[in-house]
């Protein structure tokens, strides 16, 4: 009963963090459900209504815990075949199929699915999907509407597309072309703006307001009508009434056609991937590396896409995006998703007549950004350092899905993959004797530390991989593990990119995931995902230093201190921090160490969100290790948005006598009575006489930056010696 009641208690805590969260995930998610909805041919309303029951019943009835659920992405190209082939009503009922088969799905306990697809495969087919929004909607956002037959042609036609809009003589068409050009402009710059207060509202939102504004603008302001082409405005948006009289009438009548089945397959095959590949995406983002039921998430879903195709919505799927801005705003539990759909349904029913004002290019330029993300260069450029047989595997897939379909570009790069695994290992007989065997050891090392020992043998590769995550599941991610490969003869690259993210998971969670037996194999890039054969070990090359990298140590040698310019992954002293809770951290890199090796500044490297959502970002951090133990804090200066976080929940420690001090700054933690004890007067008369930093304390060590950006030379010598007297003073 206690237990009940502080869970009872923990949830009331997180609840005004998991609204506001659930309040900004639904600015995305309104523009990019109208969008997704109307990108697949099917009414704008389609969208919304997939988010808004998928946010109700997952979050209710899931196995997962911060994700968000709505109309995806990778869907826009088979529904766009099947609402044409089938019709909207037949449509629904395909949709309504696919979710009793994910539910089934479910129920099978197939979550595992996701294991037995390449990663390069994947990929491929992501970046096909990709292609398919860009090349039908980049011409809606330029204001030109054509008829391909399909997305090849759609891509060929871009530059003459984008001969006509420099030449249109239509007002109208001009202002339309322009909505586009400026809102795909606020998509691939928005996130390059680091700021705290820009950053509560989402760069979709920003698309939405300033449409909307640009229309009482001219309406109000001007007296004059929108000058937007009408025909490239929203229509189709009803009112609660309207739809309610207007609920779709399942039809039937296509059931027994061959399209049908081919469509409810096909959109079961993408929801089911996609969802999975989400959901394991964002567990790594949760700050409690919580695992999510698959199986149960799956069946939530599933049950979700009836509920929605009846309603006349499209696929309910876990999505990415939506996902990693949950986690990024405070997201402690499934109430966020519920809250995400609560609000959709407000922002529906009040301000239903607003949504008309937004531009289809507006709205189609989100979906040419998130489109250009799945197929960017930079994952040519990541499967090519990784190897090149993993770009014919991403190829192969590639060209077959965008000419002839999903399903067969899926299979075919498994197949492409298999047939370069018996390649690569020269022996079909290897391939055949070992792809599906038992090939995986585990046991519990009967010593003091009582290390799991896992031994993988003869050939590991997608295929089999499941054998080995089933044992590695079964370990405590706060214990230590050694998965041995010295007696694999093979190890492919989606075996070694998940033993990389089991890796990150143990270091995070307080355990040790130590890999041996690789350094006999030989692969054909020095890319850590790389595919392992046992041959003989290659060259390595030797990297020159970059501009940067030569100021630097130059300013080492000028104050005897110590430098690296090598890229270091072992950054388990910055795990206990606050700040990375939700972060991916890459690698430090460009290391500068006092002579005692107490204070280290470094540049360094971590990602927020995570696939289509992910942002790379590097800066400049000095941490310092203290001598003795102080409490765990977090102090920044103080702004409107710390104020108005008190509202969540999060309170300000008010040091006594200092009240300048208690203006300026917001300092956070759980030990209060310790922490206003540990500022004494020597510390706050620092804080108060000195430049702001961001200054954070895990109890053993301190983390100190600037801005998030790489420091100058200038700014590196000011926050070393800032953190010098900052470690004087505290000692």
């Amino acid at each position: 009963m206690s237990q009940k009641k502080n869970n009872l208690k923990d949830f009331l805590k997180a609840l005004p963090k998991n609204i506001f969260s659930g309040f900004v995930v639904s600015l995305i998610a309104l523009p990019l459900g109208l969008g997704l909805a109307m990108a697949s041919d099917a009414p704008p309303i389609a969208g919304v209504m997939a988010a808004i029951v998928g946010g109700v019943v997952v979050s209710i009835l899931g196995g997962s815990h911060v994700t968000i659920a709505g109309p995806g992405n990778g869907l826009v190209g088979v529904l766009l075949v099947t609402i044409s082939s089938l019709g909207i009503e037949n449509a629904y009922v395909a949709i309504m199929f696919s979710g009793v088969l994910l539910i089934l799905l479910g129920f099978f306990r197939m979550g595992a699915l996701a294991n037995f697809f390449p990663s390069a495969a994947i990929q491929g087919m992501l970046a096909a999907i990709g292609l398919i929004i860009l090349g039908k909607q980049f011409h809606i956002m330029l204001a030109h509407r054509i008829k391909r037959e399909d997305t090849v042609d759609y891509l060929l036609e871009i530059p003459y597309t984008i001969n006509d809009a420099m030449h249109y003589g239509n007002k109208n068409l001009i202002f339309a072309a322009l909505a586009g050009v400026i809102s795909l402009a606020i998509m691939m710059f928005y996130s390059k703006i680091r700021n705290k207060y820009l950053q509560l509202i989402p760069a979709p939102m920003w698309i939405v307001l300033l449409s909307i504004g640009f229309s009482y603008y001219f309406e109000i302001g001007l007296h004059e009508p929108n000058p937007i082409a009408k025909e490239y405005m929203i229509s189709g948006i009803p009112e609660v009434k309207t739809f309610i009289a207007d609920l779709p009438i399942p039809s039937f009548s296509g059931i027994w056609s061959f399209s049908f089945w081919g469509s409810v397959l096909a959109l079961t095959l993408i929801s089911s991937i996609e969802s999975l590949l989400s959901i394991k995406a964002v567990d790594k983002l949760d700050p409690e590396k919580r695992r999510s039921n698959v199986n149960r998430d799956l069946k939530a879903l599933g049950l979700a896409t009836v509920g929605s195709g009846l309603l006349g919505g499209l696929n309910v799927v876990t999505v990415i995006a939506r996902s990693s801005v949950n986690v990024n705003n405070g997201a402690s539990n499934r109430s966020s998703n519920f809250f995400h759909a609560i609000f959709l349904v407000i922002f529906i029913v009040f301000f239903s007549s607003q949504l008309a004002r937004i531009p289809l290019p507006a709205l189609m330029a989100i979906l040419v950004y998130t489109g250009y993300k799945l197929a960017s260069p930079n994952v040519i450029t990541k499967m090519f350092s990784i190897g090149k047989e993993q770009l014919i595997i991403f190829f192969v897939t590639l060209i077959v899905t965008l000419k002839i379909g999903l399903i067969s570009g899926i299979f075919a790069g498994v197949l492409a993959t298999l047939i370069i695994h018996i390649i690569n290992n020269k022996s079909a007989g290897l391939f055949l004797r070992n792809v599906l065997k038992p090939n995986v050891l585990m046991f519990k090392e009967q010593d003091i530390k009582g290390n799991y020992y896992v031994s993988v043998k003869h050939f590991c590769s997608f295929l089999n991989y499941f054998r080995l995550k089933h044992h590695l599941d079964e370990v405590p991610e706060d214990q230590d593990v050694i998965v041995d490969f010295s007696m694999c003869e093979f190890v492919d690259h989606t075996v070694m990119e998940n033993i990389h993210s089991y890796q990150e998971l143990f270091a995070k969670r307080g355990g040790h995931f130590d890999v041996i037996g690789l350094d006999m194999h030989d692969t054909d890039s020095k890319h850590p995902f790389a595919a392992r054969r046992l041959l003989p070990v290659p060259k390595i090359i030797k990297n020159s230093l970059t501009r940067r990298q030569t100021s630097m140590e130059s300013l080492a040698l000028d104050y005897s201190y110590s430098y690296s310019h090598e890229k270091e992954k072992e950054v388990s002293f910055l795990n206990n921090f606050q700040f990375f809770k939700t972060k991916q951290i890459n690698h430090i890199f460009n290391k500068l160490s006092y002579a005692d090796k107490t204070i280290s500044l470094f540049d360094i490297e971590f990602s927020e969100g995570a696939f289509i959502a992910k942002e790379v970002v590097r800066t400049t951090m000095l941490h310092i290790v203290l001598s003795a133990p102080i409490p765990e804090f977090t102090l920044d200066r103080e702004g409107f948005l710390e104020k108005v976080s008190a509202l969540a929940g999060i309170k300000d420690i008010l040091i006594e006598n200092h009240e300048d001090f208690s203006k300026r700054f917001y300092l956070q933690g759980d030990n209060e009575a310790g922490i206003a004890k540990f500022f004494n007067d020597d510390l706050t008369h620092f804080f108060e006489s000195n430049s702001y930093y961001h200054v954070e304390s895990n109890g053993s060590s301190l983390l100190i930056f600037g801005k998030e950006r790489l420091a100058s030379v200038k700014e590196i010598k000011a926050l070393f010696e800032y953190g010098k007297r900052l470690k004087y003073v505290i000692s």
